[in-house]
């Protein structure tokens, strides 16, 4: 199988279109028959990653890289960065707004749920620069062959 690739552009602040990405990601991945728990752990992710694009920085970008034993996505913004990482992989750890709190986002779960949902996960950030985050999900083992 050869390596498909999709790309989807964030909005900042664009809270209707919130899941949009993970939609389109999750559609792909069943043409694919991927198995339906990677699919979710994939769309719990991009979600995830799509609403702190939105409520955190200044949009931005997801990539996402489907082969024949792994989905790879790396999500970037330019946003304010990620002062303390630690700080924001706590649970329930949020610097979100009144008003995005009020719209039901939040919570402090995102950063933690990606690494719930994934095998790999990789976050770089620079204050006043922006984030970088790669996730995989390995679906196929050599083992399966």
């Amino acid at each position: 199988m050869e390596t498909l690739k999709l790309r989807y552009a964030i909005k900042d602040g664009d809270f209707s279109n919130a899941g949009n990405a993970s939609s389109q990601i999750k559609k792909h991945l069943k043409m694919l028959s991927i198995d339906s728990a990677i699919i979710k752990k994939m769309a719990v992710s991009i979600y995830e990653a799509e609403v702190n694009m939105i409520a955190h920085a200044r949009g931005g970008t997801i990539e996402v890289f489907i082969d024949e034993e792994k989905i790879k996505a790396v999500i970037e913004d330019v946003g304010p960065g990620i002062p303390d990482i630690d700080e924001a992989m706590a649970m329930g750890f949020s610097t979100a707004s009144d008003e995005v709190r009020q719209m039901g986002f939040g919570a402090g779960m995102g950063l933690p749920n990606i690494k719930k949902n994934t095998d790999e996960m990789y976050l770089k950030s620079v204050v006043g620069k922006g984030t970088s985050l790669t996730l995989v999900i390995i679906y196929k083992s050599s083992e399966d062959e």
